[in-house]
Order: C-alpha cells, then structure tokens, then sequence
C-alpha cells in the first residue's frame, strides 16, 4: 500500500479477506486527497466484484493510466477470465495477493497458494514475498518488471501469515522510488488515443488469431531479463538483494527444502538448526518468481544435491505433482535430455513433494526437520504431509539429530516440538477473546516496542470472523535480530490470560518457560483472592516451573478511562502494554529506569499510533497504560507457597 500510493495512479478493488487491508489503506489515502509521486490525484473504484474490479484496471490501463488491484482467494478466481485479456492486451499493471487457500471441502480464508496457482497459466509474471520487507520490496520491483516487458504482474504474500503479521520494515524512500520507477506517461501506451488510433481487443478468427498468439513470445522473452535487471537495480540502490531464486546455504547442501512464501524463511532457520546441532547439511531455497519459472537457474543450483522436498501450501492429487515440484522435475527431464538452455546433468536428485500449511496450518522447525529425516534416508514415500493426523503424515522431531543412521519411529501423529528462534528472543502469548481487540493489542504492543526500544519484532493473532466471542490467541517475538520462524508459538516467556475461561478451555501455561512471566486479568484485588481463583492444576505448574505471577482488572481501568463507550473492552490490550512495559526487562536493558522516561518514549509512539485520532484518545491512551505500568502488583511467593508473610518483630 505504501508503494501503490506513491506510484500508481488509481486502484480498482472489492475488498476481499485477506487483502482488505491493503484496499482500506490505499482508500484512505484516496479519502485524504493524497496524490502519487508525479502529483496525479489518486482514484479508487470499489466496483460490484472482483471480476468488475480487474475489468476497471483494464480499462485504466487501456486508457494509459498506471493501475492496481488487491484482492485473494475466490475473488482472484473470480477474475480469471480478465486475467487473461490484460495479458493479452499487453497492459503492464501489478496486482497484489494475500494468497489464500481456496473454498473446497470448507470455507477458509487463510493462507493457500491455491489461488494462484489457479491462475499461473493467465499470462502474468508472478513474484513471491518471504515477509513484509518483501511484499513491499517487490511491489517495486514488478512494477518495474512489468512496464519493461509489457506484462501485468501478481505480487503475491501469503495471507494473514504476511498480510496481517506486523514486522519492522524499512519503507522505500520516496526519492528512491520515484527513480525506480517513471512517470507513468512516460512508459505507459494510450491506446485509446483518438490522435494514434490502434485497434484492441477485436475478434481474430482462423486466419489470424494464432499469429497474434504466437507473436506475443516476442514479449515474453523480455519478461525473465526484465525481473532480474529490476532486481539488479534494486539491489544497488537499497543493498537488499532478490534474484529469481533465493538460496540459502545451498553450495555445499546435501539436503535442500524448496518452498514459496513465508515457510521459506522457516526452512533457512531449520537449515542453520540442523547444520548446528546435527551436521547435516541442509540449504534452503525459495522461488521468488514462479512465473516466468526459472528452470535453468533451479536445476544449476539443485544438481549437486542428494535429494530435495518442495513444501508447497496446496495439494493437487489428481495432477502429476503439485505445481512447484512438477515444474521442477519438468526442468530436471529437460537438462538429462540435453535441452540447449540447461547446464548440463548426468543424474536426477530425488525429489520429494509434500504439502503443509494448507489454510495456515501451524509449520514449525520440527515438522521440516522429519522432512529432512525423510528424505536423507532415501525412503521410498516420495509426497508426504506434515502438521496434521494423517497416513501421510510425518512426525515432528524435538532434537534435531536426524542424521541418516539414526533410526527413527515414525508414527503418523506426535506431539510437538522442535521450535527454533533466535537467541535474543523474548517471545509472548496472548490468550483473549475474539472482539476483546487482541488484534489491536499485538500491533501496538509490538509498535512501541520496536518504536522504544528498536527492536525487531513479529506480531501475528489467530485471526477468524468465527473466533469473535470465543477464545483465541495471539502470538508476539521481540529480537535484536530478524525473526524468521512464522509458525505458533508453543515456548514463550510471558503468557497473557485475558480470558478468565482460558483456563478451562486450553492449557495457557504450555510451553511458558521457567521462571516466566504470567499476567492475569483478574478483578480481585489482592494476591491471596487472585492465587484463590487460580485452578490447582495450574498451581502446581507455576510453583513447579517458578512462575512469577502479575494480576491486575485491566477490564476495570479499561472503563474508567476510555472516553468513547465502543473502546472499553477494547482498551483492555492498551492497559497490557503498560503491563507489558513494567514486567518484562526492556526497560532496564535501555537504560530507562524510571516510570517517567519509560511512560515519555511511549507517549512518543502513542502518538504516532492515535495522534490522527484527537488528543483526547491520545490522552487515554496513555493514561490506561500509566495505570497499567502502575497498578499491576505481584503475587507474592509467600501467597503461592500458603504460608504467612514474615513480619519484622
């Protein structure tokens, strides 16, 4: 959204989850007048469909004008057919896509790369984002790509896993971008010009439509050179690189998993995982562009390997192989039977297909690492599944010694884990309710704390209309590194109980590491009444694993302090950062260490947050995280033991 509104000229949408967001920023900036970087006032035009909202960009672009779209799932489906008339038109517009697992045995609206792989035969380049520097990152560089080679392109991020995670990024310089990428008058065709008459869009029958056809690879030759000049460029102007492929300790790799998307930077975490502790050598690959595919390229860097698994967020069981290890081993037959384009190859490396994540099923380290286990001992099961309870399904590993002699039982389900992140990561568990702004609570406390204290951050909820009044989660990483792993997290050093039922629903202390921190929402008002409340079971854990344990009735101050009536359950997350502040060490490692300069960095960031809101909300804002920084109190450890506190005779 942020490169869209800076270079584009207008949007054609109806808003689809999960790329709604996009939409709603780039209608915003329409809402303020705001204008590209070339003064062109912008235009949105939310249209009865998304099949009506591509058919807008086409005529925009048709017209001249520099277009764009956001849009997922069904509604990508639902464009197909103008899809293919905008390629053919040879209109250089970029859409984005929150790829999302399509509507089959059940509705889900999380991500799959279903959606476009549906249309990967429409004519269009496609690009993949790892994460949110990415997906903006390559919002660029399509664009760039697309107007040099004539051809409309898809950027594509997963869903809710990239669209909806809040990471730091750094923002294209509006300088940068307007060198980037022209003026669109300068690059763009009228063809609806009536001083330069052209003909478009005609009917072409026996005689002439195959000519047309055909004629069109003279542009699509231009497609692969113009990605990889667009990269080029960008990386002299930025330092940030992407290729067509992104390899990963690849060079010396026995053992490779190919992926698209977010579980990509998983597998380069596993990778140094594996290498680390088991001395496997185990590379990563991402494709970055799947369309044109890079065959050559793959196959260059693949050929040396013993074997390979290609993840993929989708299953297709009645095609030869999903899309990506089809392509794959497409290319492969084409280098062994001497193709003129291919280096040369005398052997094939096994390759392996599997589906994970498919509607954002949880992938962590551990189901890669069996993956790893799987393919180094040559087994003769060439697709499998991991994540779910299945016949085809690998087993987790919790250690990551998967070295080919070690024998393993793999049973088709297991408990977790394996989970990896950084050294310096403190990572934080939200349990809530859907509706009580647990959305809203992650963002903002993830906001300031990259704003105060310049941290790198990864903030992702478990988000679904239907979680709204039931239980739900959400999920925080804070590192002074970047965070790479985008799966659940299932060890945590604080947990937040928002919901009094969490309890009796779910496990909150799973995973909560010793000497942890646990913060209750609670309306009593004293140690002993909160540590009362709190289920046996659950003592006996806290005491077992020495938790310190905070309690406070955010819901209450919530109340009192929230001046519009539709934020005080909302404001509830705005009193845990306050929590959030007091009791994890942040603060004290930056040398704040008093109330006021912590509470005058946050007011700082509140500000950035609300401002365009009125002082008063700012004003609340702050006041319910004083309260929070405050009022939060601790259960004692005399509370939790039973025994009565000593007095000083």
């Amino acid at each position: 959204m942020w490169v869209e509104t800076h270079i584009s000229q207008g949007a054609g949408v109806y808003p689809i989850t999960s790329s709604t967001t996009m939409g709603q920023g780039y209608q915003a900036a329409v809402a303020r007048g705001d204008s590209n970087l070339w003064g062109d006032r912008l235009l949105f035009m939310e249209a009865e469909s998304e099949h009506s909202s591509a058919s807008f960009c086409e005529g925009f672009a048709v017209a001249g004008g520099r277009a764009t779209n956001f849009t997922s799932g069904q509604g990508l489906a639902l464009m197909t057919e103008v899809l293919y008339t905008i390629s053919g038109k040879r209109l250089p517009m970029v859409f984005h896509i929150g790829a999302r697992a399509l509507t089959s045995q059940s509705l889900n609206v999380h991500a799959g790369h279903d959606d476009v792989m549906g249309v990967s035969d429409t004519g269009w380049g496609i690009l993949f984002a790892m994460n949110a520097q990415g997906a903006g990152d390559l919002a660029l560089i399509a664009r760039r790509a697309a107007e040099n080679s004539s051809t409309p392109f898809l950027n594509a991020m997963d869903g809710f896993l990239t669209t909806h995670t809040l990471e730091r990024v750094l923002l294209p310089e509006p300088e940068l971008m307007r060198d980037f990428i022209c003026a669109p008058d300068e690059k763009l065709i009228n063809l609806m010009d009536p001083y330069n008459p052209v003909m478009s869009g005609v009917v072409q029958n026996q005689d002439a439509y195959m000519k047309g056809r055909i004629a069109q690879r003279t542009y699509i030759e231009k497609v692969e050179p113009a990605v990889q000049e667009a990269m080029d460029e960008f990386h002299r102007l930025t330092g940030r690189r992407y290729d067509l492929i992104q390899q990963y300790r690849v060079e010396d790799a026995e053992y490779v998993l190919v992926g698209l998307g977010s579980l990509a930077e998983t597998t380069m975490e596993t990778a140094d995982w594996l290498r680390r502790d088991s001395g496997v050598r185990v590379g990563a690959l991402h494709v970055t562009c799947f369309r044109p595919f890079p065959g050559p390229r793959l196959v260059a860097a693949l050929r040396h390997v013993s074997a390979l698994a290609v993840i993929e967020r989708m299953d297709n069981p009645l095609a030869q192989d999903n899309p990506i290890a089809g392509e794959i081993k497409a290319a492969f037959a084409d280098a062994l039977s001497g193709h003129p384009d291919y280096p040369k190859v005398t052997r094939l490396p096994a390759i392996y297909s599997c589906s994970a994540g498919l509607g954002s099923r949880d992938l962590h380290q551990g189901h890669l690492a069996a993956a790893v286990e799987h393919i180094s001992e040559g087994r003769e099961q060439r697709f499998f599944v991991l994540g779910i309870e299945h016949e085809l399904a690998l087993q987790p590993h919790e250690d990551a010694d998967i070295r080919p002699e070690r024998t393993f039982s793999m049973r088709a389900h297991s408990v977790v884990d394996g989970h990896v992140r950084p050294l310096s990561a403190f990572s934080m568990r939200g349990h809530s309710v859907g509706g009580f702004g647990s959305v809203t609570t992650n963002k903002v406390i993830a906001d300031v704390v990259s704003d105060v204290f310049g941290f790198d951050v990864q903030a992702y909820p478990l988000y679904g209309s239907e979680k709204k009044g039931l239980p739900t989660r959400f999920f925080l990483t804070v590192a002074e590194e970047h965070v790479r792993s985008h799966s659940e997290l299932h060890y945590v050093d604080f947990v937040s109980v928002n919901d009094v039922n969490a309890f009796y629903t779910a496990d909150p202390l799973a995973g909560l590491v010793e000497n942890g921190t646990l913060y209750l929402q609670s309306p009593k008002e004293t140690a002993e009444e909160v540590w009362e409340c709190i289920p046996e079971q659950a003592k006996r854990t806290i005491l077992k694993k020495k938790i310190h344990v905070f309690a406070l009735d955010a819901a209450a101050i919530s109340v009192s302090v929230a001046s519009e009536v539709d934020l005080e359950v909302r404001m509830q997350g705005v009193v845990l950062l306050g929590i959030f502040l007091r009791v994890t060490p942040f603060a004290r490692e930056k040398g704040m260490q008093s109330e006021q300069a912590v509470l005058a960095a946050v007011e700082k960031a509140l500000r950035k947050y609300f401002g365009k809101r009125g002082e008063q909300v700012v004003q609340d804002n702050l006041n319910a995280v004083r309260r929070g920084y405050e009022e939060v109190f601790e259960i004692p450890e005399h509370v939790k033991a039973g025994k009565e506190a000593l007095v000083p005779a």
